[in-house]
């Protein structure tokens, strides 16, 4: 392990003198754009550890946001998730609008020490976590001692940090009971329901189930992640197995779109043979064929009120989580 590199080290290697450095790092009007550069470069390039508070980049904005994705260890790509590509861009929406910045970071917090460190030498105004992964109980830590931080996902039991997330538990009743209504009585559940939100969506699957009076077959509860691969060895699974279902009710659109791959390789026909509910209406659903049935979660709206509570937090106001309403979008995959 290296020596940790000091202020008076930085300007050394920079050629200033100390006070010129730190004004740099401040941003200060004294020091000129070309000096700024060359200072926050070397600070880069040599790990000095920033101060809280100092900004993030040498632009106009009011404002920067950081934004962690806590995936489990051994998941990766989730960038390329449509999902997650525009929840990103409802959240750079509402920064443009709020003259912030944010930026994507590749830092994978596994531990509270993981994200006390994060939070502590984070150069942004604000941390957006996308999702609450395996972190639950140590995002409630961090809440007792850190409050820039404001995390996408559903609410959780004994939850002390604020979250945005939609109404997961009733998103995934009105996707069952849209299924139940056009009388289909055997309904595969797909998603992994490690993820918090995802169980949350398998409650709502249980009551609508229970409303109607409908028995669920164990046999018919699927686990899959958000990958197409993972969706189609899922129900690959279920038709080699001979298990008999007439839809399927998955966790998420890329499920759905995987789901429908495979059925449509078996030579089942969808909608007629079986009907396809996903969730989240990514604008590719609406494109696929046929064209997907989905529950929508407004991105939109979730990306500004995430940026307006962080920017709030500034002020002191406190932050309060909230949870999104979710409508039902039927397109073909499902017949009516």
């Amino acid at each position: 392990m290296g020596k940790k590199i000091r202020l008076e080290d930085l300007a050394r290697i920079a050629g200033k003198s100390t006070a010129t450095v730190s004004r740099a790092l401040n941003d200060h009007p004294a020091v000129n754009q070309d000096t700024k550069r060359k200072v926050w470069q070397l600070a880069r390039e040599h790990g000095y550890s920033f101060r809280p508070g100092m900004p993030t980049s040498l632009n106009q904005a009011d404002a920067t946001i950081s934004i962690i994705v806590p995936a489990p260890q051994g998941r990766e790509g989730w960038l390329l998730d449509p999902f997650f590509l525009e929840l990103l861009g409802g959240i750079g929406e509402a920064a443009r609008e709020s003259r912030c910045d944010f930026l994507v970071s590749h830092t994978t917090p596994q531990s509270f020490d993981d994200l006390h460190k994060l939070m502590d030498t984070n150069r942004a105004d604000g941390v957006i976590f996308l999702g609450q992964s395996f972190l639950h109980d140590r995002l409630n830590r961090l809440a007792d001692i850190e409050r820039r931080f404001v995390v996408w996902g559903g609410e959780l039991p004994g939850q002390r940090y604020c979250s945005v997330g939609s109404d997961n538990v009733r998103g995934g009743r009105r996707a069952t009971s849209h299924l139940l209504r056009l009388g289909r009585r055997r309904t595969v559940f797909i998603g992994d329901r490690d993820a918090p939100e995802i169980a949350q969506r398998f409650e709502g699957y249980l009551e609508a189930h229970d409303r109607a009076g409908v028995a669920v077959d164990d046999r018919l509860i699927s686990s899959a992640y958000f990958e197409i691969e993972s969706a189609t060895t899922a129900v690959d699974a279920l038709i080699a197995q001979d298990i008999k279902f007439d839809s399927i009710f998955a966790c998420s659109d890329v499920i759905a779109m995987g789901a429908i791959q495979s059925l449509t390789r078996h030579g089942i026909r969808v909608p007629e043979d079986v009907s396809v509910v996903g969730y989240d209406d990514v604008m590719m659903a609406r494109y696929s064929r046929p064209a997907l049935t989905t529950v929508r979660q407004d991105l939109a709206r979730a990306g500004r009120l995430m940026v307006s509570k962080l920017l709030n937090a500034k002020s002191g106001r406190q932050m309060v989580s909230e949870r999104l309403d979710t409508s039902i979008i039927v397109r073909d995959s499902c017949g009516a």
